[in-house]
């Protein structure tokens, strides 16, 4: 399916670069801007952001990276 008409991404486009990302760096945080780098391409209009943020979602290696779960949690506990 395609997500983004003006620049050609499907879901599978975005589907293997978050896997190549995860693989390349599983501590990475992988944002929209940094999806549309890893395919060489730039947003256009922006009108495919719901569609593309969601596809995002659904792929399986966009979990926040182990190292990085519950840091906001074990920064709070130390307060006083």
């Amino acid at each position: 399916m395609i997500v983004c008409h003006c620049t050609g991404i499907s879901d599978a486009d975005i589907h293997g670069a978050i896997d190549w990302m995860r693989a390349a760096d599983p501590d990475t945080i992988i944002t929209p801007g940094k999806v549309y780098r890893a395919l060489g391409k730039k947003a256009d209009c922006g009108g495919c952001l719901p569609l593309f943020m969601s596809t995002m979602e659904a792929s399986p290696g966009l979990g926040v990276p182990a190292a990085l779960r519950g840091l906001r949690r074990r920064g709070l506990r130390g307060r006083a």
